[in-house]
């Protein structure tokens, strides 16, 4: 069985690729811009390409079974259908929450006609970067919606939950949402940070306009999406849901070990 993963470099399709292999996973061809630079492990089959530029796929997609897609709204759709002209049997891929802003990608994959898995992570621990300037820099962050709370995943866990469904059968046809273990606000995250760095940092909420300013310096165009997604979650939280270890077998990381084990983002 031949796996193909797209975006394979990137942040999640690198930790997706390292979960096959640890799966026992023996034929996995991995999707990369610069074949060279990739340093992917002994024994993937790296193959130059681009969801984003459609035309570079037909080699690819040659003789695959199975396929993650990374999310990448503009080509989603011609590329599903280019797997399903190639035989794909199976995508999973990474969007989100029903309905929001990559509701496109699930729509492309279920229009091709290929049995499919949606992935719908909510906000990644990875976000917590957004801090790490100012945690490094002093005792004060800078936020807003300190009340907005989310249960963040960590990338790995996606990975995780994206290989077995790959290599596993029995998930054709699910979404499933995932969420880190807990439902935290963005203030008790950042306690948190402090807690394992042994630190007492302090949050302080910025209006609305002001974030939006500020986060423009990290996220462009994103920045006024971002905000009012937090907006949002200080009225609606986002709770926990079970499904990273319901696939997995073993429970999700929690944030607290997240930080831990990434405390050099947090420190000069």
């Amino acid at each position: 069985m031949k796996i193909l993963v797209t975006g394979a470099t990137g942040s999640v399709g690198r930790l997706v690729v390292d979960e096959l292999l640890a799966l026992g996973a023996t034929d996995v061809r991995a999707l990369t811009v610069d074949p060279g630079k990739a340093a992917l492990p002994a024994g993937v089959e790296a193959v130059r390409g681009f969801i984003g530029r459609p035309g570079t796929l037909a080699p690819a997609l040659e003789g695959v079974d199975r396929m993650y897609l990374a999310p990448l709204i503009e080509t989603s759709v011609e590329v599903c259908r280019m797997a399903a002209r190639a035989g794909v049997r199976r995508i999973v891929d990474m969007a989100g929450a029903k309905g929001d802003h990559w509701q496109a990608v699930e729509d492309g994959v279920e229009a091709c006609g290929v049995p499919y898995v949606h992935l719908e992570p909510g906000e990644f621990m990875h976000n917590a970067d957004l801090w790490a300037g100012q945690i490094k820099a002093g005792d004060v962050v800078r936020d807003s919606y300190g009340s907005a709370a989310s249960a963040p995943i960590a990338l790995e866990d996606i990975a995780a939950v994206a290989a077995r469904c790959l290599l596993e059968d029995g998930h054709e046809g699910r979404s499933y949402e995932l969420t880190g273990p807990e439902s935290l606000t963005r203030r008790q995250r950042v306690q948190i940070i402090g807690e394992v760095l042994g630190r007492n940092l302090t949050y302080v909420d910025l209006p609305h306009d002001e974030y939006v300013r500020q986060l423009e310096k990290h996220m462009g165009e994103y920045a006024a999406w971002y905000a009012d997604g937090m907006r949002a979650l200080a009225k609606h939280p986002q709770p926990a849901v079970p499904t990273v270890a319901q696939v997995t077998g073993r429970p999700a990381t929690t944030f607290a070990e997240w930080v831990r084990g990434r405390k050099h983002l947090f420190t000069a």
